[in-house]
């Protein structure tokens, strides 16, 4: 299913549009966006977005995972940003993992959504 260029998120959920730059397809955009936010920018997306976790995560599974509609999909990227800040807000209390200097990971696969 071709993917729309708006990132519109199903109704439920449109409190959450303002978070659209957080709707990112791959793992290295991701990482990148963390790496470019804030910690305040985090904080505000996990504090606004975890409390509908079970929510958005109940929205999808009404769904094929091949079937995704593209507002269904858009939620679950956003998603997959909330488990990207995860760790920088409840654990690092930084965007970076602490004391990992230049090291990085490449994603070379990753799960189709």
């Amino acid at each position: 299913m071709p993917e729309t260029t708006e990132k519109a998120l199903p109704a439920e959920f449109a409190d959450l549009e303002r978070f659209s730059d957080w709707i990112l397809a791959t793992e290295p955009e991701r990482y990148a966006k963390r790496l470019a936010s804030s910690m305040e920018e985090m904080q505000d997306l996990y504090d606004t977005t975890f409390p509908r976790l079970q929510a958005a995560l109940d929205y999808c599974d009404k769904f094929e995972w091949s079937e995704l509609p593209d507002d269904a999909r858009h939620l679950f990227h956003l998603l997959q940003s909330l488990v990207m800040v995860s760790f920088p807000i409840e654990v690092w209390k930084q965007p970076r993992v602490p004391d990992s200097g230049a090291a990085y990971l490449d994603v070379i696969k990753e799960p189709v959504v």
